[in-house]
């Protein structure tokens, strides 16, 4: 059953249409007409360069968020000891972390966690040789950043795109 091409990002037309809303801090009837016009043709324009929504599993959401958002929080103190410290030298590299990964959304994302936490940057993903390089401002084991990388943001990745029993072949 093929989607209709006007509604076939149903998140992105309501985001926009709300979007629209608030920036007019107004209900006002001409609003509502333009914010429902805004959510149906923008994406329609856009419909050619948008990719086809993934199908997503919620449950493990939660628990990467909180790990994303406490391995933000630690990394800042960390890179503020490293910045500030009078005694401090850092170690930096660049980490070669391979890829399990094939969505390119869900690799997207893996790359963006990897630039938000405070002193580590994913500067390119190199999709022949399916990998990500990531530089670290302090570290002294690479392979160890590499195996946190992929056990902390990788695998709750590939649970929420349901990607792990898919791609590697497990569980069949």
């Amino acid at each position: 059953m093929k989607k209709s091409k006007w509604l076939s990002h149903p998140w992105l037309s309501g985001l926009l249409a709300i979007s629209w809303l608030l920036l007019q801090h107004t209900m006002a009837p001409v609003h509502l007409i333009s914010a429902m016009m805004i959510g149906v043709v923008v994406p329609r324009l856009l419909h050619d360069f948008l990719s086809e929504v993934a199908p997503i599993r919620f449950a493990p959401v939660p628990r990467l968020m909180a790990v994303v958002l406490w391995d933000i929080v630690r990394s800042n103190f960390t890179v503020a000891r490293l910045v500030l410290g009078p005694m401090s030298r850092p170690q930096p590299a660049w980490v070669t972390v391979p890829l399990t990964l094939r969505n390119p959304t869900a690799i997207s994302l893996l790359a963006k966690i990897i630039t938000t936490t405070p002193g580590t940057v994913s500067c390119t993903i190199d999709e022949p040789r399916r990998h990500i390089l990531v530089h670290a401002l302090d570290c002294s084991d690479p392979v160890q950043i590499a195996i946190n990388i992929k056990a902390r943001y990788e695998r709750p990745l590939m649970a929420i795109y349901e990607l792990h029993r898919k791609e590697t072949g497990e569980g069949q």
